[in-house]
Formats: C-alpha cells, sequence, structure tokens
C-alpha cells in the first residue's frame, strides 16, 4: 500500500510536471490557456510568415490570437484554429485577411459582417486584401528601381566631382583665403583696440579744435562788427581820390608836351644832365687832388 501511494505520487508528480511544462510553452507563446475562448477556423493558402499566437485584431485591437496553424493534405490548404475572447461575438458575412508589418511578423485583421452570430467553430473566409508591404512593393519598388539608375549616373558624378583635382585646388584655395580672413580678424582687432585706445586723446583733441573754432567765431564777430563800424565810405572815397590823382600824375608823365613828360622824355635834356654831373664830378675830383689852385689863402 506504502508502494502503490509512493508511485501515484510520483505520477501525479510527473503529470503535472508536464502540464505545467505544457502550460509554460503555451504562455511564452503569449497563449493563455486557462483564458476561456470561442474557436473559430480559416484556411488560407499561405501564411506569409504568420505563426502560432499571432493577434486577431478588429480596427487594431487584439481580440483573439492564433492557437494552431495545421495542413490539411486533402485540401492542400493551410486550415488555422483561432481562439476569440469569449465576449466576441463574430457575425455572419464576417471575412478575415492577413497582413504584414514592416518590420516583419503577420496579424490577421478580422472584418465584422452585419449578419447574426456565428456559431463556435464556425469557418471564416479569408479575402486577399492587400497589405501595407504589398502596397510597398507594388507603387514604391517600382519608383525605386527606376531611380536606381538615376543614382548611380549622380554617384558617378559625384565620385567625378570628388576625384577632380580643380576641386583640391580649390579648396587648397578656400583654405588659404580662410587663414588670410583669420589674419585679417586678428589685425583688425589689434587696430580696434589700438582705435580703442586713441578715441580719447582724440575726442580731446577735437574738443580743443572746438573750443578754438568758438574762439575763432567770436573774434571773427568781433572783426565783423569793427568792420562795420568803420567809415568805409569816406574811406573808399579817399581811395578813389588817390587813384584818380596817381591816374593824372600818370598821364601827365606819358604825355610828352607835359613839363614832367618833357623832363622824362627829353633825350638831350637828359643827356646834358648826365654832363653836367660828370663835369662836376670831375671838378670835385681836380678840387680834392690840387685844392691849392682854387682856394689861395695868404697870411699876412
Amino acid at each position: 500500500m506504502k508502494f502503490f501511494n509512493k508511485n501515484v505520487k510520483i505520477a501525479l508528480t510527473v503529470i503535472a510536471g508536464l502540464a505545467l511544462l505544457y502550460w509554460g510553452i503555451n504562455y511564452l507563446k503569449g497563449v493563455n490557456l486557462f483564458t476561456p475562448a470561442n474557436r473559430f477556423y480559416t484556411e488560407v493558402k499561405s501564411t506569409d510568415g504568420l505563426l502560432e499566437a499571432a493577434p486577431v485584431t478588429v480596427n487594431g485591437f487584439q481580440v483573439g490570437q492564433v492557437r494552431e496553424i495545421n495542413y490539411d493534405y486533402s485540401k492542400n490548404k493551410i486550415t488555422i484554429m483561432l481562439a476569440m475572447n469569449k465576449d466576441m461575438v463574430v457575425p455572419q458575412g464576417s471575412t478575415i485577411n492577413l497582413v504584414s508589418g514592416l518590420v516583419g511578423g503577420t496579424s490577421l485583421v478580422l472584418n465584422l459582417g452585419d449578419g447574426p452570430a456565428m456559431d463556435q467553430g464556425s469557418y471564416i473566409p479569408t479575402i486577399d486584401v492587400p497589405g501595407l508591404m504589398d502596397h510597398v512593393t507594388e507603387n514604391v519598388m517600382p519608383m525605386v528601381t527606376g531611380m536606381l539608375p538615376k543614382v548611380d549616373s549622380i554617384m558617378d558624378n559625384v565620385n567625378g566631382l570628388t576625384g577632380n583635382p580643380a576641386l583640391t585646388a580649390a579648396l587648397t584655395r578656400l583654405d588659404a583665403i580662410s587663414r588670410q580672413l583669420q589674419i585679417s580678424a586678428q589685425q583688425l582687432t589689434v587696430l580696434m583696440n589700438g582705435l580703442n585706445r586713441s578715441v580719447p586723446g582724440v575726442m580731446n583733441n577735437v574738443n580743443g579744435i572746438t573750443t578754438n573754432l568758438t574762439g575763432a567765431t567770436g573774434n571773427l564777430t568781433d572783426l565783423s562788427e569793427s568792420l562795420k563800424n568803420m567809415p568805409l565810405d569816406e574811406t573808399m572815397n579817399k581811395l578813389n581820390t588817390t587813384l584818380a590823382n596817381l591816374q593824372a600824375l600818370s598821364e601827365q608823365l606819358n604825355d610828352k608836351n607835359s613839363s614832367l613828360g618833357k623832363v622824362i622824355n627829353d633825350r638831350e635834356l637828359y643827356d646834358n644832365a648826365n654832363h653836367a654831373i660828370a663835369s662836376l664830378d670831375s671838378l670835385l675830383t681836380d678840387i680834392k687832388a690840387h685844392p691849392k689852385r682854387y682856394i689861395n689863402v695868404k697870411v699876412f
């Protein structure tokens, strides 16, 4: 009796372990065996990467999951068992389709009909609805394929441009220009610093010049007032009289018939005056040389 009890305990332990292992494996797959569910079936020609425990969604919300995937050799089709939530009512006229994701993985989308509820274990028909990847394959891939030759041509042009020696020379010149600009910026900084130090002195000089200009302006004002007070009319009249006298004197000198004109323009008078002056000079010279000829002094 003890041996029987021990064997029973071992058997029960093994059965419990196997059951726990089975439940754990399914749980890791995402299948919860203890969750009540209604079973439905569908048939597809290709799973397109569909796996067990894949979600079944309605309007993006998960209402069930794939429980089993089996191949029906008699029909040459794949039978999929769906475990739907207990509260999920599947109306007649509903369809189901496979949708492939961008990053891999395939799910089932349930499209609800408007008829009465279907019985548990019923088959839900499948429809072929192009998914996102199908749209990418049909619409985007031809465009990408058409663009590839252009991309190759662009890459060839880019390679030719980057390998052109002129580009290297241009970059070298640009680097030299950048260095020159940096040096110019440093020189400009030094110049600005010098100007900043010189500006106070320059402003002081400007202030001094402004002060001198103010004083000069005052002097000009005084000079203007003095000029206003001067008898300019009387002075101009005297100046005009003097100019008239000078003009009359000039006319007399230029007139050969006038006395002054004769004195200046008579050559004979000029020559006689020169002879007289020469004779007088000779007389004075002789007097200095022989004073006794002309001065006779007698002493009694």
